[in-house]
């Protein structure tokens, strides 16, 4: 039996585990708990090695916006296996309509985007905001998808108009080497090492969202400047 369909199969038990708990004591946390616990047991049983830098830049005391480049289906893993505190992921809306895995997506508190509809699409990002008015932060994919080459693509730019309205500082994190254990549009995971890299928060309370733009430059320069890197001195693609 493949790593893929273990995997497989490990999500969907866990899955109508979260269900099923969320249905006895709907609490967000223990949820995302078991997200946690997932992610955990998926890296492991896929022979995948997480080393992460910066977790002193993670504020558990007041929420933050983080924002990550996105590979691989192993940055989820990697993320929810290793940053500290309570997040809630802004995902796109077709995982929330897998049967089971969007029910327990959806019972951790999980915010689905629609990236077709802008009305829905603007929905969701305030309902991010009332996340963020309860003193949860936020994990986000700024290019919107991932990448198929390796390189970081551009951003988009709801996630920064949202720091800025809520007026929460953006984190930015660097992943570096998920797409050689799990390509993107590939059925074979490989073992191997990965690299998160935390940075220090990003204020944007001089921020105004006519200026956004400049946001969006200064946040992907630094995801960019660490993925370019660490790339080059460590020869990972």
């Amino acid at each position: 039996m493949g790593i893929l369909t273990i995997g497989i199969a490990v999500t969907a038990i866990y899955s109508l585990y979260a269900v099923l708990v969320a249905f006895f004591s709907p609490k967000e946390e223990k949820i995302h708990q078991i997200a946690r616990n997932w992610a955990r047991l998926l890296l492991k049983i896929s022979g995948a090695h997480v080393h992460v830098f910066g977790r002193e830049n993670v504020l558990t005391s007041r929420p933050q916006i983080f924002m990550a480049n996105h590979q691989s289906g192993f940055d989820i893993f990697a993320l929810l296996a290793h940053i500290p505190g309570e997040f809630r992921w802004i995902a796109k809306g077709e995982l929330f309509r897998i049967p089971v895995f969007g029910r327990a997506m959806r019972a951790a508190g999980y915010i689905p985007i629609d990236r077709e509809n802008h009305d829905r699409a603007m929905n969701s990002l305030a309902e991010a905001v009332v996340k963020i008015h309860e003193n949860r932060s936020v994990m986000s994919f700024p290019e919107g998808t991932r990448s198929s080459d390796g390189t970081i693509g551009p951003f988009k730019s709801g996630m920064f108009l949202l720091a800025i309205r809520a007026n929460v500082p953006i984190v930015p994190v660097t992943i570096i080497g998920a797409n050689q254990i799990w390509p993107k549009g590939s059925l074979k995971i490989t073992p191997g090492e990965m690299t998160i890299v935390i940075s220090e928060p990003v204020d944007v309370s001089h921020c105004t969202a006519e200026k956004h733009g400049e946001l969006i430059g200064q946040v992907r320069g630094i995801i960019v400047e660490h993925y370019e890197g660490r790339v080059k001195t460590e020869g990972i693609s």
